[in-house]
């Protein structure tokens, strides 16, 4: 079968790819930026890429009139315009309208629970977009999830940060919100399972685990799972903007998406309609079950995919390509270069850099500059990295975005995400027996210029320091 997977560059998209070309199908990805997008050699023949942007109708001429399914994986939550419900209507729109000139005989969407009567922006934009799809000529069939629990994802991650850095938390009324947290190898099955099943056209469907838990009894058995003892604390006076703060600062989320979760957090996510365990012959894991799966995901480094490098995690905006040539004109420009002792040791040690691993020198310096940038609204360096020693183009690094990542040449480019007066590129790249790094600063008026030459006089002890240890 020749399906369409768009989204193919997110959290479940691309985990739901390789079980797709696994079970034979052609697959067809759209994604709007093609150089963010990753995947094996072995599967060259079954995938064909598409770069596309569904708010762009005109964009949307390449996808193939003979698909026969389609998954529509697109979320806006974390726009930072804040109108993202009106970005998801129009991106639905303009994707039924392009499939209705197709053979498509499904369309599968995976939204949120929607039963409560009080629904969140971000819950009653998902339920806007699923009305916009049953208005197709085509099937439809819609799974409604809650918490997904897996190794990277939005929820697990934050539950993650809140119980490793916490161990007493002064904490917001919602936690005691109840919800059904769902594995994410679960919501993958779900979603290979309703595939041009007829049982399942036309029809919406709640998706979720065995067990209804508090956000507050989520976190206690995660702390359990990691062996850890912690206490929970929850008072009425937090408004949400607190709740929002609260979760920014201790968290690795961005603001945007803290105030779109606390705002969903506030209302039950529980499954009034999960008959479709049945008619798929699916038996959800339990939360405990989940977690444990996670947690030996993260200690084998095998994970997937992370909500962490979607470009909603951060400021970033735009195709990689677009910063991809680095700028010499009206920048500031810090070269050092060191004689290599061991090729493959020192790319090695630059594929390994950041995250859990630091910077090799002056780690408390990056840490105090990742903490002045969460004060002031940045992304921090909370959100480490996927992987331990793989880097991809598109991933997030601390608080930088890996633009060009080629392992074999023996060349990586960082921009920065971080608040800054001006644009920032950092580069390592080894020629011959040479590694050059060059810190390149676009500044933006005076206080670029300032921030420049403030920040110059350290430079000598970081990446000198830096450069000693990536060839040592």
């Amino acid at each position: 079968m020749k399906i369409l997977l768009t989204g193919a560059t997110g959290y479940i998209g691309k985990r739901l790819l390789p079980l797709l070309l696994k079970n034979n199908h052609e697959v067809i990805c759209c994604v709007r930026d093609k150089s963010r997008f990753n995947y094996p050699e072995t599967a060259l023949g079954k995938v064909k890429v598409i770069e596309a942007d569904f708010l762009d109708a005109d964009s949307l001429t390449d996808i193939p009139e003979d698909i026969d399914a389609a998954y529509y994986l697109i979320h806006s939550m974390s726009d930072t315009s804040g109108s993202y419900d009106k970005m998801e209507s129009t991106s639905a729109y303009n994707f039924i309208n392009r499939l209705s000139d197709t053979k498509a005989k499904q369309i599968i969407y995976l939204s949120g629970i929607v039963n409560d009567k009080s629904l969140s922006k971000h819950l009653s934009s998902r339920k806007a977009v699923e009305d916009i799809l049953k208005s197709s000529n085509i099937p439809a069939t819609t799974l409604r999830a809650g918490i997904i629990v897996g190794s990277g994802s939005a929820s697990f991650e934050i539950i993650r940060d809140l119980v490793d850095k916490l161990p007493v938390m002064i904490t917001p009324k919602w936690l005691n919100t109840k919800c059904q947290p769902i594995a994410v190898s679960d919501v993958l099955e779900f979603l290979l399972k309703s595939l041009l099943n007829p049982q399942t056209y036309n029809q919406s469907f709640d998706i979720g685990g065995p067990d209804i838990l508090t956000y507050k009894e989520m976190l206690l058995q995660f702390a359990k799972a990691k062996k850890l003892t912690r206490y929970i604390f929850t008072i009425p006076v937090m408004t949400p903007k607190l709740s929002s703060y609260w979760l920014y600062f201790v968290t690795s989320t961005s603001y945007k998406l803290a105030a779109a979760l606390v705002s969903s957090m506030k209302v039950e996510v529980i499954c009034q309609d999960n008959r479709i365990n049945t008619l798929l012959n699916i038996k959800p894991i339990t939360y405990n079950q989940s977690l444990d799966r996670a947690l030996q995901k993260i200690q084998e480094n095998d994970i997937i995919s992370s909500w962490k490098d979607s470009l909603a995690s951060g400021r970033f905006t735009g195709n990689l390509n677009q910063y991809l040539k680095v700028p010499k004109k009206n920048c500031y420009i810090d070269r050092r270069k060191k004689e290599i002792i061991n090729r493959e040791y020192t790319i090695e040690k630059i594929w390994s850099i950041g995250g859990e691993t630091g910077w090799y020198y002056g780690d408390w310096m990056w840490n105090l500059r990742g903490f002045i940038d969460k004060v002031f609204g940045g992304v921090g360096t909370r959100r480490g990295r996927t992987h331990k020693n793989a880097i991809f183009p598109g991933d997030a690094l601390d608080f930088w975005r890996v633009l060009y990542a080629d392992k074999k040449q023996g060349k990586l480019v960082l921009y920065a995400e971080m608040k800054l007066p001006g644009e920032a590129w950092l580069e390592f790249k080894i020629i011959n027996n040479t590694l050059y790094q060059a810190a390149t600063f676009r500044p933006k008026g005076f206080l670029g210029k300032l921030y420049w030459y403030s920040v110059l006089p350290f430079h000598g002890f970081i990446f000198n320091g830096m450069l000693s240890k990536l060839i040592k």
